[in-house]
C-alpha cells in the first residue's frame, strides 16, 4: 500500500487508472500492509480520502494474518497485546482473549504510545512462559518529523531482556503473502507482487513463489536493488507504468 499506490497520505499518480484496469478486467487484487494499527475500515476510509476506493475486503494487514496465524495455533487461546485496535480487533474476531493474566502469547504490534509498563509486562510474561510473537519485523516507521521506532525496535529490546526471538508474521515471511492469497482465493503460480521494498515485498514475493514487480515510489531505489542477491522480476519507476500492461506487464515496451 504504502508506496506504491499512497505516499504520506497522498495517491501515487497513476494508482487510481491502475487499479481501475485490473475491475475493467476482472484481475483479482489485495493491497497488502505491514502496519498492524488499522483495522480494515479504518484503511478503506484513509484510502478513500486519498482518491482511491478499494473494499475492505480486499485489504490484508500484519494485524489480520497474524490473528489467523494464532487461531490455527490455538484456537480460543489468550494473549497479552501491544498495540493498537487493528491487532486487537483482528485477535478479538479471531476469537482469542485478551488477558495480562497467564496468557498464551505476548502479541507486539505497532503502536505510537509504546509505554515502558506495557513492556516491562512483555518480559516478566515472557520469561513466565508466554511465547512471543511480533506482527511485523520493521525498525522503523515514517512520520512528517521523520522515522519512528517500530515492531521490530522494540522487539530487539524485549528479545535482549529475556532471550527469546519473537515469530515475525508480517514481511518478508512468506506467510504473509501466503495468507493474503488465501484471504482473495488465488494461486502463486499466477499472482504478481507489486511492492517498494527490496527486503520485504521483493523476498516476500519471491519466497512465496510469485513474480515480483518493484516499484521506484517509496523506499527503493535503482543502486539499493545491486546490495541484495536476489532480483525483482521487474523494475518500473512508478505504478504508472503499469497502466496499460495489466494483459502483460512483463512485456516488452
Amino acid at each position: 500500500m504504502d508506496g506504491v499506490l499512497v505516499h504520506e497520505e497522498h495517491m501515487v499518480p497513476g494508482a487510481d487508472e491502475f487499479l481501475a484496469e485490473l475491475r475493467a478486467a476482472d484481475v483479482n487484487f489485495v493491497v497488502v500492509t505491514n502496519n498492524p494499527m488499522f483495522t480494515r475500515r479504518d484503511l478503506r476510509v484513509r484510502l478513500l480520502n486519498s482518491g482511491l476506493d478499494i473494499p475492505e475486503d480486499r485489504i490484508w494487514t500484519s494485524a489480520l494474518a497474524t490473528a489467523q496465524f494464532l487461531a490455527g495455533q490455538r484456537p480460543g487461546g489468550s494473549a497479552f497485546v501491544i498495540g493498537e485496535v487493528g491487532l486487537t480487533t483482528a485477535l478479538h474476531e479471531a476469537g482469542f482473549v485478551l488477558t495480562d493474566q497467564n496468557p498464551d502469547y505476548v502479541v507486539l504490534g505497532e503502536t505510537r504510545n509504546y509505554s515502558f509498563e506495557q513492556i516491562t509486562t512483555a518480559i516478566r510474561l515472557i520469561n513466565s512462559g508466554a511465547r512471543f510473537v511480533a506482527t511485523n519485523p520493521d525498525a522503523t516507521g515514517p512520520s512528517r518529523n521523520g522515522v519512528l521506532p517500530a515492531v521490530g525496535a522494540v522487539a530487539a529490546l524485549i528479545r535482549e531482556a529475556t532471550g527469546k526471538q519473537p515469530y515475525f508474521i508480517g514481511k518478508p515471511n512468506p506467510l504473509m503473502m501466503r495468507s493474503a492469497l488465501r484471504s482473495i482465493g488465488a494461486h502463486s503460480e499466477s499472482t504478481i507482487m507489486i511492492g517498494d521494498r527490496m527486503d520485504t515485498d521483493v523476498i516476500a514475493g519471491m519466497e512465496a513463489g510469485l513474480a515480483t514487480i518493484l516499484v521506484m515510489s517509496g523506499i527503493a531505489d535503482r543502486a539499493s536493488i545491486e546490495r541484495y542477491p536476489f532480483r525483482p522480476t521487474l523494475v518500473v519507476d512508478s505504478i504508472a507504468d503499469l497502466v496499460g500492461r495489466t494483459a502483460d506487464p512483463f512485456a516488452r515496451h
